[in-house]
């Protein structure tokens, strides 16, 4: 999916505020008590509340191994000013056992509550996107977001996704089934939003 210019650790994205590199061992901490943060996992599908050290140990392995094959990119964001600090994950990776509409890669993304209302992660989402369909040569992007997240929504559409429908998803951190709208955002639409930026800049 991502090319040998992000299969090696040394890759990074830099923004304005925000440092992407691949999530090292020694994020396992920093992941395992932001992450597990009830009020960040309930706001996704996969992340237990606690989450256990080893938990957040193996998935730093598992983004490693994708991102080296690439399978896929997940990146933890870090203030440029504390670029060995993690604060949040994103990343865009094949979803099969989804039952979203489209097996287009899905975009997921949390951040650490001490970062919340900052607008770090529409500047990382921003970024991402760019780079999946800049660097990747994507072709179709999706994601979702549960009714009850409306932050979320706000970041997507700023990066130009549109609704793609309405399903549900089971949440380890909530044991329920939870009502979500998926998104997505084709090569077209990232085109022509990236189009109206560049001449409203000129």
């Amino acid at each position: 999916m991502f090319p040998d210019l992000t299969r090696d650790d040394v890759f990074r994205i830099e923004t304005r505020r925000l440092w992407l590199r691949w999530p090292m061992a020694r994020d396992a901490d920093a992941i395992a008590r932001l992450a597990g943060d009830p009020a960040v996992a309930r706001r996704t599908s996969v992340i237990p509340t606690p989450l256990p050290q080893h938990e957040a140990e193996s998935f730093v392995l598992r983004a490693r191994a994708g991102n080296a094959a690439g399978e896929g990119l997940v990146m933890a964001l870090c203030r440029r000013a504390s670029p060995g600090h993690a604060v949040g994950i994103i990343g865009i990776e094949s979803r099969p056992e989804t039952d979203a509409p489209t097996d287009a890669p899905h975009l997921g993304y949390w951040l650490g509550r001490p970062c919340w209302g900052e607008g770090l992660m529409r500047e990382a989402a921003e970024a991402m996107v760019e780079a999946f369909f800049a660097y990747a040569g994507g072709r179709s992007l999706a994601s979702s977001v549960m009714l009850d997240n409306p932050a979320s929504r706000r970041i997507l559409e700023a990066c130009g996704f549109v609704p793609d429908g309405r399903g549900a998803f089971f949440s380890v951190a909530r044991g329920e089934t939870v009502a979500a709208d998926s998104f997505r955002l084709d090569r077209a639409g990232w085109l022509d939003r990236r189009g109206r930026s560049a001449g409203g800049s000129a």
